[in-house]
C-alpha cells in the first residue's frame, strides 16, 4: 500500500508541475525583486507553506513579515502582500486583501482558484492547477488524496523552487543565504 500511495502522490505532483503556468511564477519572481518589504499570510496548511516561504524570502535578503506578528509594521506603497488563498474563498483574505490595496501596496494571490473575488482583486496571481480544498476550477489536476492535500503539498514544493529560482536569478551563493540563517539554536 506505501509503494502505491507514494506513486499515486508524486504523479499528482508532475502532473501539477507540467500543468504550472510559468509566466504566473515570473511575475511573482518580478513582484518580490522589486518590493521594498514583504508581507505574507496564509491559513490553514496553507499558511504553514506560506509561511516557510517567508523564511525562505527572508534568507535571499529581502525584508519580510508574516502579516499578523505583533511586530509586523504598516504596509506602504513600495511592499508587497503575498496571500495564498487556495479556494479564493476565504473571507477575511479579502478583508486583508482590501486592506493593502488601499496602503498602495501592490497584491500577489497564490490560488488554486483564480477568478474568484480575491485573486481577481490581485496585481499579480499565481494559478497552482492542484486540487483544493472547497476549489472550483476545473482546470485543476484531480486528486485522490483528501481535502486539499494535493494543493497543500504543492505549495511547499513550488515554494522551493521559487526560491531556487530567486537565488539564481539574484546572483546569490547558498553561503549569503546560510548567513541570514538564525543562529542562536
Amino acid at each position: 500500500m506505501y509503494q502505491q500511495l507514494y506513486e499515486m502522490v508524486l504523479e499528482e505532483h508532475r502532473q501539477v508541475f507540467e500543468a504550472q503556468p510559468v509566466k504566473d511564477l515570473e511575475a511573482l519572481m518580478d513582484a518580490i525583486k522589486s518590493a521594498g518589504r514583504i508581507f505574507v499570510f496564509g491559513a490553514g496548511r496553507e499558511g504553514i507553506a506560506a509561511r516557510s516561504f517567508a523564511m525562505r524570502l527572508m534568507h535571499l535578503g529581502k525584508e519580510v513579515y508574516w502579516l499578523l506578528d505583533d511586530t509586523t509594521p504598516g504596509m506602504r506603497e513600495q511592499d508587497l502582500f503575498i496571500a495564498v488563498n487556495g479556494s479564493g474563498k476565504i473571507g477575511f483574505i479579502d478583508y486583508f486583501l482590501d486592506q493593502a490595496k488601499k496602503t498602495g501596496a501592490k497584491v500577489a494571490v497564490i490560488t488554486g482558484a483564480p477568478s474568484e473575488r480575491t485573486p481577481s482583486q490581485a496585481d499579480v496571481t499565481v494559478f497552482v492547477p492542484a486540487a483544493v480544498y472547497k476549489g472550483t476550477d476545473p482546470r485543476v489536476v484531480p486528486s485522490k488524496q483528501p481535502m486539499g492535500n494535493l494543493y497543500e503539498q504543492h505549495l511547499f514544493l513550488l515554494f522551493d523552487i521559487l526560491v531556487m529560482m530567486l537565488q539564481k536569478t539574484m546572483g546569490l551563493k547558498h553561503e549569503q543565504m546560510e548567513a541570514r540563517h538564525r543562529n542562536v539554536e
